[in-house]
């Protein structure tokens, strides 16, 4: 079957060797930026925050996160064009919700005086918080769904991409602490181009199972 879409997802790989010599042109990044922008999320929480790796400095900081059974993903901190930090907020408030309630007043989605109304899905948050106020399980969930439109995006600007979940968290987050303000990151995306010798993944043929193993019609 031949179509745009399914020949971007055959397209893309997971990159495992950059090429250091090439970066992503501001026009093809401020296109992915505004695609991460307008990913979707439940309720339209947009429970995120991205932070982009890029200058030599902040390189430096990443790089020093990378010890021990992560050291296979280290290349892609200078190698890759940037590296972006997927962090989701673990303790969703109505506070944070109230930020989005009043984007959609100011976007012409909500009248002003129903914003209290506004709230009413906020239900589905509060029941997707626990005891203590955690909201991890839904507000991650809601991050790999931006994670997803990121690939497909990238895949339709033939921007290489690899998404890391191999890093240290810890590390990561401590010493990304001010960047992230709170939010949790335990994913990371580099995105650039591959080495043409060197990329040995972009040489294997795709694999997926057979569309009537895991496609129920009923």
């Amino acid at each position: 079957m031949k179509h745009p879409v399914l020949e971007d997802l055959r397209w893309r790989h997971t990159t495992k060797k950059y090429d250091s010599s090439r970066r992503v042109p501001k026009q093809d990044l401020d296109v992915f930026f505004e695609a991460l922008r307008l990913s979707p999320s439940s309720i339209n929480s947009q429970p995120w925050r991205f932070v982009v790796i890029e200058s030599d400095e902040a390189r430096a900081r990443l790089d020093s996160t990378f010890v021990d059974r992560f050291l296979n993903n280290q290349p892609h901190v200078f190698d890759s064009s940037q590296i972006i930090l997927f962090a989701y907020n673990p303790h969703y408030t109505r506070e944070d919700y109230a930020r989005v309630v009043d984007k959609q007043i100011e976007d012409g989605r909500i009248k002003p005086e129903d914003r209290e109304s506004g709230f009413g899905a906020f239900i589905f948050a509060e029941m997707n918080t626990d005891e203590n106020g955690d909201t991890s399980c839904w507000t991650k969930a809601q991050l790999y769904l931006a994670l997803g439109n990121a690939l497909h995006t990238l895949a339709r600007l033939r921007i290489d991409a690899t998404p890391i979940e191999g890093i240290d968290t810890q590390r990561v987050n401590r010493e990304f602490a001010e960047e992230l303000a709170g939010y949790r990151c335990d994913v990371a995306l580099a995105i650039g181009y591959h080495h043409p010798e060197q990329d040995y993944n972009a040489k294997l043929p795709k694999s997926r199972k057979r569309l009537d193993d895991i496609l129920f019609r009923i």
